[in-house]
């Protein structure tokens, strides 16, 4: 319903029915793995799936776990479930993306996070291979797909199926250490990614209506300062560039990918975060060094802008000041799961 909220929209209409008939599938499929979980452990409990599953796992449950880690993959936007991710941002109004794009993702990846080690925790074998598969395809495919992407919400959908893939290669872990940098990681995620769409939402025409498209920015950096420097520090942190604080979420999951011994993992997550880093310095480039062609009017939105520009403060390097609370509560976090 909010993806289709503008009725009138056709690219709203079409957003909420893929998202509808998609999420339908996904929601049946998550449906059928917990009903086969259900019928070869005995109990929908966590703790009794868990203790069911110990020692040799046979076909029926395996399948269940495929179906079910397959269901919360497209609840995440996890390639290869990540097909309804672009044309759902794209078409769904700007504020509705940006929720899409952080509250729905946040609970599902935690919801993966406490099936994955807490029901299934003692068949690491049997969902690590499913994880890291996942997980590389989202960050290679995430990648790719953007490059040649003229519009910034659809440019940010791939943007989020491939921070996905770094979110993953922490779980891939299945260490305490994974899951409390794939914490931190997340945690990051949400600040630079609503702090993306602040900055979208304050991009509007003479006519009052938002615009998307790349073009669009085109000097902004000339007749927005302030907006296109917060939209630069996001694109920036983004792309895990030093010494901003996007940099640390990738440092901290490549570094429990590696005391895992899933070094390959990380160093594939690396060459893949490079290649990522071209279209979010595409943006920064049509901002400060094309000609302007004063598209985006108007003043700052003061809530718009003091949020951004919070967002924008907490990403830069002062961010490391909250390393410590930030490890803590996320080590505190992981150590309550059953490992």
């Amino acid at each position: 319903m909010l993806a289709s909220f503008l009725r009138k929209d056709e690219r709203s209409a079409e957003a909420g029915l893929k998202y509808f008939v998609l999420g339908a599938l996904a929601s049946g499929i998550l449906l059928y793995g917990m009903s086969l979980l259900y019928g070869f452990t005995g109990s929908t409990n966590f703790d009794a799936i868990g203790r069911a599953l110990d020692g040799d796992i046979g076909m029926g449950s395996l399948f269940g776990i495929v179906f079910v880690l397959s269901g919360l993959a497209f609840k995440i936007s996890a390639a290869p479930f990540h097909m309804w991710t672009p044309d759902v941002y794209e078409g769904a109004p700007t504020p509705v993306t940006a929720f899409f794009a952080s509250a729905p993702k946040v609970a599902a990846t935690i919801l993966l996070v406490r099936m994955v080690i807490t029901a299934f925790g003692e068949q690491v074998s049997a969902w690590q291979q499913i994880v890291m598969v996942v997980a590389l395809m989202s960050i290679i495919i995430g990648a790719v797909g953007a490059i040649g992407q003229q519009n910034l919400k659809r440019l940010l959908a791939y943007s989020s199926i491939n921070n996905i893939g770094f979110l993953l290669i922490g779980l891939a872990a299945g260490t305490t250490d994974g899951v409390a940098a794939m914490l931190v990681y997340l945690t990051i995620y949400v600040v630079m990614t609503l702090g993306s769409f602040i900055c979208l939402m304050q991009l509007r025409g003479r006519d009052g209506e938002l615009r998307e498209a790349m073009s669009d920015i085109a000097g902004l950096s000339q007749t927005r300062p302030a907006l296109a420097a917060a939209m630069a520090i996001f694109m920036f942190s983004l792309a895990g560039i030093p010494p901003l604080f996007g940099f640390y979420g990738k440092l901290v999951v490549f570094n429990a990918a590696v005391a895992a011994g899933l070094l390959p993992l990380a160093v594939i997550g690396i060459v893949a975060s490079v290649v990522g880093a071209f279209y979010y310095l595409k943006v920064v480039k049509l901002m400060y060094f094309d000609e302007a062609n004063d598209v985006i009017v108007g003043d700052d939105d003061k809530a718009l802008a003091i949020t951004g520009g919070v967002m924008a403060v907490i990403v830069s390097p002062l961010g490391y000041l909250a390393i410590p609370l930030l490890t803590a509560l996320t080590a505190t976090a992981a150590g309550a799961l059953a490992f």
